[in-house]
């Protein structure tokens, strides 16, 4: 049994059925999130989907720089709420950027462990 096999059994044992077949060659991959990133109340969905986007481009190419119109275009949303959505996760230290210069993308730098919350 292939590993992706088995990872479809152990799902549907706990009742989540995936159609399509292979999970992992048939749409592209998939993409990891930190569960501290999915359950946090500092920021929206949007800007939980945009860290993902983001995350999805590091894995790819050992770097993160998309522009912002490719981050909109590929999340089907509007420039604006994207740059709203990487100002979301700048304030809550989820994400850096560093601005690379006119007419060049910035560069993202995703913080992947969760702070500590002072005692």
């Amino acid at each position: 049994m292939s590993d992706a096999q088995l990872i479809g059994q152990i799902l549907k044992d706990r009742n989540i059925i995936l159609k399509g077949g292979d999970i992992i060659s048939n749409g592209g991959g998939f993409t990891q999130v930190p569960n501290f990133i999915l359950v946090s109340k500092k920021v929206s969905v949007g800007a939980k989907m945009t860290y993902a986007m983001l995350l999805k481009y590091a894995w790819q190419n050992d770097h993160c720089f998309p522009g912002q119109e490719t981050l909109a275009d590929d999340m089907g949303a509007g420039k604006r709420s994207v740059v709203r959505w990487i100002k979301e996760l700048e304030e809550a230290d989820f994400l850096k950027v560093k601005r690379r210069g006119l007419g060049k993308s910035n560069l993202y730098e995703l913080n992947l462990t969760a702070r500590k919350r002072p005692a």
